[in-house]
Parts: C-alpha cells; sequence; structure tokens
C-alpha cells in the first residue's frame, strides 16, 4: 500500500512545459486541462494554477481571441530566452570586470602617497597625542559644566518657572 506523492509546482511546469514543446500546438484552457491529466500526471485542480504562472514568468504566450483564450509555447521561444539571459549575464560579468578594474586602479593610487616614513610616523604619533589631549580637556570642561554662568542662569530661570507653575496649581 503506497501512496502517491504528488508532483511540486516545478515538476508540474516543467511537464507543462513539455506538453507544448512536444506537440508545438496552440491550445484553449479546456484542452490543457484535458490533455495534461492524461499524459503528465498533472492533477486537474492545479492546471489552471501551473499555466498560469507559466504566463507569468513569460514562458508560454497567451492571447484572448474573441472570447477564447489561447496558450502556446515554442521551443525556439525557449532558446532566444535563454541566450537573452546568457548575453545580458556575459554584460553583467564584463561590467564587474571593468568596475574591479577602475577599484583596484583607485586603490593603487590611494597608496601611493602612503609609505611608511618616519616623517609620517611622526606625523600619525603626533595626531594621535592631541586627540588624547583634546578628550582630557573636554573631560575638565565637562567637570566645570556646572560653575559656567549661563548654565547656572538656565538652572536658575527653570526653577522660577517651576515656581510660578506649582503656585498657580495651589488654591
Amino acid at each position: 500500500m503506497s501512496k502517491k506523492k504528488g508532483l511540486s509546482l516545478e515538476e508540474k511546469r516543467s511537464r507543462m512545459m513539455a506538453i507544448f514543446f512536444e506537440t508545438k500546438d496552440v491550445f484553449q484552457l479546456k484542452d490543457i486541462e484535458k490533455i495534461a491529466p492524461k499524459t503528465k500526471g498533472i492533477t486537474p485542480m492545479s492546471v489552471k494554477e501551473v499555466l498560469q504562472s507559466l504566463v507569468d514568468d513569460n514562458m508560454v504566450d497567451s492571447e484572448r481571441v474573441g472570447t477564447s483564450n489561447y496558450f502556446w509555447s515554442f521551443p525556439s521561444k525557449a532558446l532566444h530566452a535563454r541566450k537573452r539571459k546568457q548575453e545580458d549575464l556575459e554584460k553583467l560579468h564584463e561590467d564587474g570586470k571593468q568596475r574591479n578594474a577602475a577599484l583596484q586602479q583607485a586603490v593603487k593610487k590611494a597608496k601611493e602617497g602612503r609609505q611608511d616614513t618616519e616623517e609620517r610616523a611622526a606625523l600619525h604619533k603626533e595626531l594621535t597625542s592631541l586627540r588624547e589631549q583634546r578628550e582630557a580637556l573636554r573631560a575638565e570642561l565637562e567637570k566645570y559644566k556646572e560653575c559656567d554662568p549661563e548654565v547656572v542662569e538656565e538652572m536658575r530661570e527653570y526653577r522660577a518657572q517651576n515656581r510660578f507653575s506649582t503656585r498657580a496649581l495651589r488654591p
């Protein structure tokens, strides 16, 4: 007693494409709904969904003529689509190679003036000490911030405003 396992969407799509490539014909939806379950084992309930996904991905063409919808796909279309995709990828690859070469050139140019010399090492050391000195002065300035006349005045104004606002609330 083995249970049949259903097909995945990709398997259904490839089998549906096989119908079009093997027959090289134009179909209406009702024709595909009859053919797909018999020849390729695609469940009748999912035929329309699979066909629509193929149309959405431009793998199958569809056209409405009067009140009927016709679907078709020929092997040459798939070949042309693959060639177009290959050309796009090759162009993208070439653009990437050019960009890489430009970046390598920029790195080389940036490294030209950065050789380690005694003068550069001395300047770097001086820069580091000046940064440390700046941070120390900022910390000292922060300690004396409470004595700053502007900060003291702001604190007095804040207290005065709060005193008046709390008196207004009292009866």
